[in-house]
């Protein structure tokens, strides 16, 4: 074999496995158009780092993140302007670094680059990063992110914890997000960035390479646009650690339910007879569900295991992970008082959606950007939501309170995962339960609002001034109107919330080149 021919083997291995050079927490990441085929159809994307998905971004805890975004972008129908949301770290102190476009900051510009330079204070655990302008992070532009606990209580549970063991489930889509015609069904399910589409499943499948008698904590991530997905590896049990950055008291399961944008930390032990096995992720949307040719697949192989796909159908599932038993393993209690309503300060969002099922609206109202930031706004003095833009759509939450919120379910296109950025929060209330738990109900960041017969509610504190996007993470759904805004706290927003200079050059040089028609 020639070194050229050599070299692109270990090249595809590198890549099949999932085991990605990581970046990171000092690093430039140039955001560039790319043509690709990870499920063996070629399309032209946005990507981080030039890979779907994007590098993993690492750190420890306590690290300041410096991450130059370099953007280089020329496609226009997947548009030329970028920011990135760094999802779950709370960016105490650097509001303006959390990346939702019109709230936080004006877009990154092509040419141009910006420093996301921020401190994740005593956060730990399982994260990811993805464009926050429109639609884009459909087009490929996400990854994940994990920082590092030297100290984790739960490391006695695990041999191996680094890049090879992230798993990232993703929606795919043939056809550039904004010229997807009526409401868009992904493809493909790709995991670590690989799969097969139903029209010819013959492409490369991920495989995640384990050594018997180890145990490996895998970090699942669901970056996908929509879909929640059931995941199971045939033969083997899985225990749950963490929770969206949150670790939890450990929970041994056979299957989980990972809504979009959620994360959860499992440990699998390397125990069954060395062999191929199957990992599972069956979306609840997509032009394709089930298994049949090894869609919405990958491969778990065990080292000395012959190269070839399982034999094995799919296991009995005995015990499938229910939200309600997932409790925080330090400081349990939901704040407030333990009843119904028992805090400083309690908010009802009613979903809807219009006649023609175009757009969708929280207590009456849908979100439509503003043409400047609410933390611009903010800072500029304006400081009632009332005055705050966009109309309707932007609440005030009082400083150091308890804050109760509840979201009925039953709003066509659910379940509905909502995200409340610069938090976590109690999850009092889960999908498919009508009990309340104010003991140790498990927190997180983002939660199903499940169906009509559900009144999902969460509980968190106001402790980070600033503007806070809440939202649904189907994507298609933030973008038809689903979201609203907390300003939280506006009178100390200025002063807790520094802005550097480069942050103030965004609006001018974006409002240029929309001037121009760059």
């Amino acid at each position: 074999m020639s070194f050229a021919s050599l070299w692109r083997v270990l090249v595809l291995a590198a890549f099949c496995s999932g085991a990605r050079a990581a970046i990171g927490p000092v690093t430039d990441l140039d955001i560039v158009n790319k043509v690709i085929a990870p499920d063996g159809i070629q399309r032209n994307t946005v990507l981080a780092g030039g890979t779907f998905p994007g590098p993993l971004i690492v750190g420890k805890k306590n690290d300041r993140f410096r991450i130059n975004v370099v953007d280089k972008l020329v496609n226009e129908t997947m548009l030329t302007d970028t920011t990135i949301h760094w999802h779950g770290l709370f960016q105490h102190t650097t509001n303006w670094a959390d990346g939702p476009a019109f709230v936080t900051q004006c877009p990154i510009t092509t040419g141009n680059d910006f420093l996301y330079n921020f401190q994740a204070q005593g956060q730990t655990g399982t994260y990811w990063y993805h464009s926050h302008l429109a639609t884009q992070y459909c087009d490929g532009l996400r990854g994940a992110m994990v920082i590092y606990d030297p100290y984790d209580p739960h490391a006695h549970l695990y041999d191996v914890d680094d890049e090879s063991t992230v798993i990232t489930l993703a929606d795919w889509y043939h056809t550039a997000a904004p010229l997807i015609p009526g409401i868009p069904l992904s493809d493909s399910t790709l995991i670590n960035g690989l799969g097969r589409w139903a029209g010819n499943p013959t492409s490369e499948l991920a495989i995640i390479e384990v050594e018997h008698g180890k145990r490996y904590r895998f970090r699942l991530v669901n970056i996908a646009c929509e879909p929640n997905y059931n995941f199971t590896i045939d033969g083997h049990s899985m225990t749950v650690i963490e929770a969206d950055g949150q670790n939890t008291e450990a929970v041994q399961v056979d299957a989980l339910q990972i809504f979009a944008a959620q994360r959860y930390s499992i440990v699998v032990n390397a125990n069954q007879p060395v062999g191929n096995y199957w990992i599972r992720a069956n979306p609840n949307r997509n032009n394709a569900t089930g298994f049949a040719n090894g869609i919405n697949s990958a491969i778990l192989r065990y080292k000395g295991a012959p190269v070839e796909e399982p034999k094995a159908k799919s296991t009995p599932v005995k015990r499938f992970l229910d939200e309600t038993d997932l409790h925080p393993l330090t400081h349990p209690a939901a704040p407030g008082h333990p009843y119904p309503g028992g805090v400083d300060y309690a908010l009802n969002l009613k979903l809807g959606i219009n006649q023609n099922l175009t757009e969708f609206n929280i207590n009456g109202v849908p979100f439509v950007p503003p043409n400047v930031p609410v933390l611009l706004q903010i800072l500029n003095g304006t400081l009632d939501a009332h005055q705050l833009l966009p109309a309707g759509s932007v609440y005030s939450l009082p400083p150091h309170s308890t804050i109760e919120l509840s979201i009925p379910g039953g709003v066509i296109g659910g379940p509905h995962p909502f995200h409340l950025h610069g938090h976590s929060f109690s999850v009092v209330r889960s999908a498919g339960s009508d009990k309340y738990n104010y003991k140790n109900p498990v927190r997180r960041d983002t939660v199903s609002i499940g169906d009509a017969n559900d009144n999902v509610t969460v509980r968190f504190r106001t402790d980070n001034p600033g503007p806070w996007f809440l939202h649904c993470h189907i994507d298609w759904h933030l973008q038809a109107g689903l979201a609203v805004v907390f300003a939280e706290d506006t009178k100390d927003t200025k002063f807790a919330n520094p802005v550097p200079q480069s942050w103030k050059d965004l609006c001018p040089i974006y409002d240029e080149a929309q001037h121009n028609g760059w």
